[in-house]
């Protein structure tokens, strides 16, 4: 089922791209996908009941851009799901949602390819709000550093010298006048694209790879 129109995906001036909501929970995809709606209007909705139907939907409704999926599914749980999306779509977000508290399954998602994790408990303006953040880390408009590391983003090169400097999530989301949630959305992909887990890793590998410079 697909709740996007041609008319609002012919109304864009960019590529539209379609988002996958699955969840076999009728309740909860909903509230996703109101979410959804109000952030993206013009995007393509589709919603799915189990990670096996898939395939045959990327078919009739094109590549994704996003994936909004629950932890717990009828074929799949906990991060095998998380797994297997990312086997196929490594570059796509996913952002992941589950009535388990973050403490728990937090970490493993991300380390699974997850982007962030949304607990089913959060208040809707809290379900926006990271949303939000993950489709602004996703669009925003990051150019290519044409030094060191060719791969890297002018924004993550940022936050690698804001990391040398010491500043928290929270000084770092001060400064670019974004939300924290958008920070660590921006630091979970730096971590996977430098292949390193923490700060920490982070930094030893970007002074060992000449990635500090001057020019911030």
């Amino acid at each position: 089922m697909t709740t996007g129109t041609a008319g609002q995906r012919a109304h864009s001036e960019k590529k539209v791209m379609s988002i996958y909501v699955i969840d076999d929970h009728p309740l909860m995809r909903d509230a996703i996908v109101m979410v959804l709606r109000r952030l993206r209007p013009a995007e393509n909705i589709v919603e799915l009941e189990r990670l096996d139907k898939l395939a045959s939907a990327v078919k009739q409704h094109g590549a994704p851009g996003l994936f909004c999926l629950d932890l717990k599914l009828p074929d799949v749980t906990g991060v095998s799901g998380v797994i297997a999306v990312k086997q196929i779509y490594p570059d796509v977000p996913v952002a992941v949602y589950s009535a388990s508290p973050a403490a728990d399954m937090e970490e493993a998602c991300i380390e699974a390819g997850a982007d962030t994790y949304i607990e089913k408990s959060a208040s809707s303006a809290e379900l926006t709000a990271a949303l939000r953040g993950l489709l602004m880390a996703d669009t925003e408009a990051e150019e290519p550093v044409a030094a060191a590391n060719s791969k890297l983003s002018k924004r993550q090169t940022q936050l690698i010298a804001m990391l040398d400097q010491g500043m928290s999530n929270r000084d770092i989301a001060t400064e670019l006048d974004i939300s924290e949630h958008t920070v660590k959305v921006h630091l979970w992909r730096l971590f996977r694209r430098l292949g390193v887990k923490s700060r920490t890793q982070a930094l030893h590998h970007a002074r060992t790879n000449g990635l500090l410079s001057s020019n911030p």
